[in-house]
């Protein structure tokens, strides 16, 4: 989830810059359901709160297969130069 919270981070229009991002923390992680081989596990970021010029970006990770909630936790990244 992290990883695609970096992903969420890429602003594309700036190609030609480096876009780097540095993973700052998890929050509030809760594992609800195991996931086993064969399950396809759909993943949703979104940014809660980004301080532009800090660098630091909040975010609301949620995990699922079908329609049951197997994991949820907040991420804190961080804006690399």
């Amino acid at each position: 989830m992290a990883q695609l919270g970096g992903i969420v981070m890429i602003d594309p229009t700036e190609a030609a810059q480096q876009n780097n991002f540095f993973f700052g923390g998890v929050d509030g992680c809760k594992w609800r359901k195991p996931v086993v081989p064969g399950d396809v596990l759909m993943m949703r970021v979104d940014v809660t709160k980004f301080n532009k010029r800090f660098g630091v970006c909040k975010m609301a990770a949620k995990a699922f297969v079908g329609q049951d909630l197997v994991c949820e936790a907040e991420l804190t990244l961080i804006m690399g130069k």
